[in-house]
């Protein structure tokens, strides 16, 4: 990642306690990632460290907005993000073996001797979580002013045609209706 040492903390350096650090995330952030399912993101993550012998406790607020496709009418649906996320960082002897063995995914092992923490990786999951899996707009924002009416009309009389002809999956059921 080009800016992957904005997305490192010297957590060794860190007292015990509470500290904070905010990230501002655009659509550059995901350049090294791939494609995404969304754009023009600005998110801002605010993430909380918990600093404590042998571990630490992350906290991460998302915000901001992003737009996403419709699912129902194609057109970009402008998104508010939020959500949180909790993830403890535990330092072993034997991080590979921990992390392979570990059933909780809101659980991390690193080595004792770590001296750098790379959230960025975490960031982009957690942005990605906090879009939901089924984006449209609410019912009673269709045929709004972001919908594209034309694909809605198209819907419209997809539905009714079925109505009409019935669904042909259930055709040939109709003979076992009755039977005893």
């Amino acid at each position: 990642m080009n800016n992957r040492r904005a997305f490192e903390i010297a957590f060794v350096g860190l007292k015990p306690g509470a500290h904070e650090f905010i990230y501002q995330i655009n659509d550059q952030f995901f350049l090294d990632y791939g494609e995404q399912d969304f754009k023009n993101c600005n998110a801002a993550v605010k993430l909380e460290l918990d600093r404590q012998n042998g571990f630490m406790i992350l906290k991460f607020d998302v915000g901001g907005s992003t737009e996403v496709v419709c699912d129902r009418c194609g057109n970009m649906l402008p998104l508010q993000l939020w959500d949180e996320f909790k993830i403890m960082v535990k330092m072993v002897e034997e991080p590979e073996l921990m992390n392979q063995q570990e059933d909780d995914p809101d659980v991390y092992y690193i080595s004792k001797t770590e001296s750098h923490l790379f959230v960025g990786d975490w960031i982009y999951e957690f942005i990605n979580l906090s879009i939901p899996m089924q984006k449209m707009c609410a019912e009673n924002e269709v045929g709004g002013p972001q919908c594209n009416k034309e694909v809605l009309e198209k819907l419209k009389n997809m539905e009714e045609n079925v109505k009409k002809a019935g669904n042909p999956v259930w055709k040939g059921l109709d003979q076992f209706k009755n039977l005893e």
